[in-house]
């Protein structure tokens, strides 16, 4: 297993940040990232940037480097809009420089996190963070919350919310990154992963609790947001914070 922690964020944070977390890598690593709704700060390579909400697997590595520490702050489903300043659709699916977003303020962060050890890059991250004084899109976090249950359909989260689905699309895509279904497709997995930890239920059935309509819906969902068969993908699948 490739070391990886998160740690609670600081209190005045937890409306907008899920988590921070450290990874490291051995060399010859190679790591799969699949969709969980949020965008992160990723100080990657001796770079920061800004990693969008994916909409399918992106397979990183393997790396002949040296084992590296990555460090990263997490956002909340429905923050990243607000954090950045700019509508999170516009970094889905990109690694984008930090600097490219926030010109004012990464260049003289990346410098700060070289210098600092683990412990500071973090601090720094979530200090940077806070000092945006953003706001997660209170629509948005109750639409997934929502979208977190079996069976739920996009008309009836909106008409609950007491919007129409346009403007709840719109919302959510300047806020999370892509809209209401995505977000409503990543949020099963994540049911189905849950269900699935240390589990011996056989898998058909773990598919009808996470809200899939049969085995088969399941296993093409999963190979289109994992790049895996179930089976493959769900033997050391686990839940991270979003």
């Amino acid at each position: 297993m490739t070391p990886y922690r998160e740690l609670a964020p600081p209190t005045g944070l937890l409306p907008v940040v899920a988590c921070l977390w450290e990874h490291e890598a051995p060399p010859g690593h190679q790591q799969r990232i699949i969709p969980d709704g949020c965008v992160d700060l990723v100080r990657l390579d001796g770079e920061l940037v800004v990693v969008g909400a994916d909409t399918g697997p992106v397979v990183a590595g393997p790396s002949s480097a040296p084992a590296s520490r990555t460090s990263g702050i997490r956002l909340r489903p429905g923050a990243a809009g607000a954090v950045l300043g700019i509508p999170a659709s516009e970094v889905r699916d990109l690694r984008v420089p930090l600097a490219d977003v926030w010109p004012d303020v990464g260049p003289a962060l990346a410098d700060a996190l070289s210098a600092a050890d683990p412990p500071g890059r973090l601090y720094l991250l979530a200090r940077t963070v806070l000092q945006r004084k953003a706001e997660r899109d209170g629509l948005v976090a109750a639409a997934a919350r929502r979208l977190g249950a079996p069976g739920t359909r996009i008309s009836g989260v909106a008409e609950a919310l007491g919007v129409s689905e346009r403007h709840l699309h719109r919302r959510t895509v300047e806020a999370v990154g892509y809209g209401p279904k995505m977000l409503g497709r990543v949020a099963r997995l994540r049911r189905l992963i849950g269900l699935s930890s240390g589990s011996s239920t056989p898998l058909a059935e773990r598919a009808a609790a996470a809200g899939y309509a049969s085995q088969a819906h399941m296993s093409d969902e999963v190979r289109r947001l994992t790049g895996l068969t179930p089976v493959r993908f769900l033997e050391d699948a686990a839940l991270t914070a979003a």
